[in-house]
């Protein structure tokens, strides 16, 4: 059997919105990144919140390293019970991170752009709106941009190709289940 590879007439770079209180919307872009990487793709991903806990994807994607990069530049999230940090050092954290994205588009070198956890970060006012939507104009019209997590600004949804949102029915932490690893992170 022949398998058929399709290309679209006019490729075009997609504004692409995970968000959403249910578990998987890193992994969902995770997702993405590892099929671009089978289309020849070169993926970038910058997490705003991520970097002070062990999570899989980080080793996970130094076996891609030809592929995919991955810039971890948060201190955790933001606001959460035991979170040490002070809301101006997140918010500082975020910056940087906004510099990098920033560099990254200029850059012209990566087909896919994923902004983990972007989401919160605005709605944390970590990053401000203005600099999210001046983002979003910025990239190459052939660039996909993903942006993750949850709240979603209903203008960056808007704005949006595709938006997908995913919903928590029930997660093992209600029954005092641990996160486990390659699950949770």
């Amino acid at each position: 059997m022949k398998i058929k590879k399709i290309e679209p007439e006019k490729k075009q770079g997609l504004v692409v919105v995970i968000t959403g209180h249910g578990k998987g919307k890193t992994t969902s872009a995770m997702g993405m990144a590892l099929r671009a990487v089978g289309h020849g793709l070169k993926v970038s991903i910058v997490q705003f919140m991520k970097g002070d806990l062990y999570t899989g994807e980080w080793d996970a994607v130094k076996l891609l390293k030809d592929h995919i990069e991955l810039t971890a530049t948060g201190k955790g999230f933001c606001g959460i019970e035991g979170n040490p940090y002070p809301h101006s050092e997140h918010r500082q954290n975020a910056q940087d991170a906004l510099t990098i994205v920033k560099e990254k588009i200029n850059s012209r070198q990566f087909d896919i752009l994923i902004l983990d956890e972007i989401n919160n970060a605005l709605q944390l006012k970590l990053i401000d709106y203005d600099q999210v939507m001046e983002i979003i104009s910025m990239r190459p019209e052939q660039m996909h941009l993903i942006l993750t997590g949850r709240d979603a600004h209903p203008d960056v949804i808007s704005l949006a190709d595709t938006v997908s949102e995913v919903r928590e029915i029930k997660h093992a932490y209600q029954k005092k289940i641990e996160p486990q690893p390659g699950i949770d992170f």
